[in-house]
């Protein structure tokens, strides 16, 4: 009987290190997410540090936790293993989540019959898909998507200016329309 136990015990033993053998990552697989988490952290450095840069109320540690944020809601999935279609439902509520998020940061005034924060929810908004893209893999893809976004944000506030549309630059405490 004392086998027996000794057997049972050795079995159960065995199942717990099968079960933890499954839940720590390989080298490879620890480099994959690495590359990805890191790839959508520049992502929202590089909004976030334009946005900061130019006192936007949504600045660098915002723009990196939405990027670490997305991120993390598609690499964990993607590790698990889940399909296609349960990664597009998870994108489908990211999207929507971010603009809810964005949505905050847009207010209407009312009395000076104008907008603010459109820009702010857009970056934001831009560095969750960025981030969203990264994790999946496709890091050119953000890369480039993220220079265009910046060029955007950089390049056109000064055509903008050019045209007359009253810039400005946040220093004395307020924001324009972005």
């Amino acid at each position: 009987m004392t086998y027996d136990n000794d057997a049972s015990k050795q079995g159960v033993s065995s199942m717990s290190l099968d079960q933890l053998g499954m839940t720590i990552p390989d080298l490879q697989q620890v480099i994959r997410v690495t590359v990805r988490m890191s790839s959508a952290l520049i992502v929202g450095t590089a909004i976030g540090l334009q946005r900061e840069l130019t006192h936007k109320p949504a600045g660098l540690r915002t723009h990196m936790l939405v990027a670490l944020g997305t991120a993390l809601f598609i690499v964990g999935p993607t590790e698990a293993g889940m399909d296609s279609a349960a990664l597009s439902r998870i994108l489908q509520g990211l999207a929507t989540g971010i603009g809810f998020l964005g949505a905050g940061a847009i207010l209407k005034l009312a009395t000076e019959r104008e907008i603010h924060g459109l820009t702010t929810a857009a970056g934001v908004w831009m560095t969750a898909a960025g981030s969203a893209i990264a994790a999946l893999g496709q890091i050119a893809v953000a890369f480039i998507g993220t220079a265009l976004g910046l060029l955007v944000l950089a390049a056109f506030r000064r055509i903008e200016r050019r045209m007359g549309h009253p810039a400005n630059d946040g220093a004395d405490g307020t924001h324009r329309s972005d």
